[in-house]
Parts: structure tokens; C-alpha cells; sequence
């Protein structure tokens, strides 16, 4: 997906060894869709050259303000009004101290300052020792930068160059990717807090086997990245799954459908939408062997007992603030066939507004899916795409039916 399609980025480097991720930053922002240009202070010069950058954007670098390539030689005021954003990656504790005290003594920041600040964003991600980053001139400097209109993308925990290990660290390129693609995501859910379950849930045979099914988790993790891009407190239930956690998204594991109930219902009190995306299995052994069931000779596999799992959905939907609307319930169901006709009956069933339908053998473990959207006024289809291009989607249908004033 090619998120950034149509912006075009100002990407600033300051003097640090994080200019090595850089390189690659620059080549996500690319392969996103967007255009880049290079503006590197001097001492950034000293730990990446000019040349890999400008091979890797397509663009010649800015290093100075007095470049001859510019008819009026003001480079400064040309770069920071074609930007849709200037991002500082990295951004040195020296640097944010000349952002903080309006200083404008080289290129970057003189463009910095004279951006309009109105319409071009300014998005940093700080790089420094463990002890810098600490330092109370430093978080001074940050609150003050920060209180001018910046946008602050944190930092990074973990071994550090000079050998020492704490926070002050730059992102993660794949990190710093994921946080400015949500900066440029409508904040249709701001002020919502959203609970999401996702994943398969194991329920156990014994302490070697149980029963399962072939959820990847994909979509519910797409759908807690989307609402979290749209301004959401987002909260995550997953099964057994081996996904990420998407970037500022608050994450529960559990494995069984009980613990998923308990999780949800908890979490539920609080939440303004929720939206059961997980594969929750229908049944569960009545009994767990506390030892492996082993083969007894016979040829005759054991007998086992099953129990109904609680029907999580319908139980929070049908809660006091499910049914008074103060929680928005968007439930999904996973078929075999006959999608449509399905959908609907289970929406009817849960007594929910959303329903989406898909059809499980055709989306599980996949990166792309096709969508059936069921609500009072019929079925709509979102056609085959990215499931994050349709979590993106969905997060806008499910923005459009709640209640106009924001939850408390």
C-alpha cells in the first residue's frame, strides 16, 4: 500500500549515528508513495553521505543556504513550502535546542523556522545518549518545542552506540513509518476509546493439544491500527497469534474463550465502540486432562465432551450500555457460504447495528479481503483490497454512525 501517495516530505538529518536508519527511512517514504527531499545539517555530513541519500530519494541534497541551485537563493522559504511535512530523523539534542530557542543559523534550521507553520507540520524523532536524554535541559528544551506546534514521535529503549543502554534511542524506520502515516490519517475517532478483539482462541484438550481454528488475527490487528491512526484509545484482545502490536496500542493476550470473555467484558466499561473481530471457537472440551491423552491400544479414540463457549458479542452488546447505544457493538462473522443470508441472521441474532461478513476460508492468514457490510438499511460490499485499506474503511463507517457527541 502506498500510503504517502501524494506527499511530499522534507526529511532532516541532524549529526548522529542514527543517520544510518535514516537511509532506510527514506526508502520507506519512497516505496509509501511519497517524494523526498534531503536536507542535511554538516555535521549530519559526517555519518551519512549526501550521495547514498540522494540515491535513495531521487533527489539532489540540500546542505547548505547558500546552495546556487536556487534562482533566488532562498532555499529555506522554496523546500518548506512545497513540504506536507518536514520530518527531524534524526533530531540531535543540539538541534532541539536551536529549534527551542528559534535559532536559524544553517539550512535546516532556518527552514524549520521560516515554514508556515499553519500547514506544514514539523515532526521529530529525537536521537541521543541515554543521560542527554535525560537531562533536564533537554526535556526543557523538548516541552518548549512541543508547546511551538512540533510534533514529538518519542524515541526507542535499548542498546545505545556508546555501549550504554536506556531510552533516547531513534525509531525503529518501520516505527517512525507506521507513527507519520497515522499523523496524516483523519482523526474521525478522536475522543473514543475502542476495544478490539482478534485471533483465533485455543481451547484446551490437554496440556499438548486443543482445538483451534485458522485465524491469523490480521484483520482485528489492521482494524486496532486503523482506529488508533483515527485518534482512538485503542485496546487490542488477541488470541494465540504471532502479530505485532500496532504502534500506540494498548494489547491483551489470552488463550481461551473464558479469558477472552473476562477481558472484554472488563474492558468493555469503558470502551465507546467495540468491535469483535476474533474467531471465538463455539465450543470447548467439558473437561481438561491435567496430563497428555495418550493412545490406549484399542484403535478407539477417546470420548470427549464439549460445552457451549458464552457468546462474547452478544453478551456485551446486550449489556445496559449496549443497548442504550453509550457502546457502538460492530460485529464480524466469518462463513463457509450463503454470506449474505448469514450476515444478516446473525446480526439480527447479536442485536447489533454493524455486522461485516466474510468468508473464512477465503480470508484467513491472508494480507487482502473483501468485506460485506450489514446495518438496518441492507448489505454493502467493500471490495478485495489490503485488509488495512479495509480497516481504514470500516473505521470511517463505523465513524459516521455514532452519536454526534463525543463520550466522556
Amino acid at each position: 500500500m502506498q500510503d504517502l501517495a501524494g506527499k511530499h516530505i522534507v526529511l532532516g538529518l541532524t549529526g548522529g549515528v542514527a543517520c544510518y536508519k535514516s537511509a532506510e527511512l527514506c526508502r520507506l517514504f519512497v516505496k509509501a508513495g511519497a517524494t523526498v527531499q534531503v536536507v542535511m545539517t554538516e555535521a549530519a555530513t559526517q555519518f551519512m553521505t549526501p550521495v547514498t541519500m540522494q540515491a535513495l530519494s531521487g533527489r539532489r541534497v540540500y546542505t547548505s543556504q547558500w546552495d546556487p541551485r536556487e534562482d533566488n537563493n532562498m532555499p529555506h522559504i522554496n523546500l518548506s513550502r512545497e513540504a506536507d511535512a518536514i520530518v527531524l530523523a534524526p533530531c540531535s539534542a543540539d538541534f532541539i535546542a536551536r529549534l527551542a530557542e528559534g535559532r536559524s543559523d544553517e539550512l535546516l534550521s532556518l527552514m524549520c523556522l521560516a515554514r508556515p507553520t499553519e500547514r506544514v507540520p514539523l515532526l521529530i524523532a529525537p536521537a541521543m545518549n541515554r543521560e542527554m536524554w535525560a537531562h533536564p535541559a533537554t526535556q526543557r528544551n523538548l516541552q518548549q518545542v512541543a508547546a511551538d506546534g512540533a510534533t514529538m514521535l518519542g524515541v526507542g529503549s535499548g542498546w545505545q552506540a556508546c555501549g550504554e543502554t536506556g531510552d533516547g534511542r531513534m525509531l525503529e524506520p518501520a516505527q517512525l513509518l507506521e507513527d507519520i502515516t497515522a499523523f496524516f490519517q483523519p482523526k474521525l475517532l478522536a475522543g473514543h476509546r475502542v476495544l478490539v478483539t482478534a485471533g483465533p482462541t485455543f481451547e484446551a484438550l490437554d496440556p499438548i493439544r486443543g482445538i483451534t481454528n485458522h485465524s491469523s488475527g490480521k484483520m482485528g490487528f489492521s482494524i486496532a491500527r486503523a482506529a488508533r491512526e483515527a485518534g482512538a484509545e485503542v485496546t487490542l484482545i488477541a488470541g494465540p497469534v504471532h502479530q505485532t502490536t500496532p504502534r500506540g496500542v494498548r494489547r491483551i493476550d489470552v488463550m481461551s474463550a473464558l479469558e477472552m470473555r473476562d477481558a472484554a467484558e472488563r474492558e468493555a466499561r469503558s470502551a465507546s465502540v467495540f468491535v469483535a473481530t476474533a474467531a471465538v471457537a463455539d465450543w470447548r472440551p467439558a473437561s481438561h486432562s491435567e496430563q497428555k491423552i495418550k493412545k490406549d491400544g484399542s484403535g478407539q479414540p477417546p470420548v470427549l465432551h464439549f460445552v457451549e463457549n458464552p457468546d462474547i458479542l452478544a453478551t456485551i452488546a446486550q449489556s445496559a450500555r449496549g443497548r442504550s447505544g453509550e457502546l457502538f457493538c460492530v460485529g464480524f462473522a466469518a462463513e463457509s457460504e450463503n454470506l449474505a443470508e448469514h450476515a444478516k441472521a446473525k446480526r439480527a441474532r447479536k442485536g447489533i447495528p454493524l455486522l461485516v461478513g466474510n468468508i473464512g476460508p477465503l480470508t484467513f492468514g491472508q494480507d487482502d479481503n473483501s468485506l460485506l457490510l450489514v446495518d438496518a438499511d441492507g448489505v454493502r460490499e467493500l471490495p478485495r483490497a489490503p485488509k488495512l485499506q479495509l480497516a481504514r474503511e470500516l473505521i470511517a463507517e463505523i465513524a459516521v454512525r455514532l452519536p454526534a457527541t463525543k463520550p466522556t
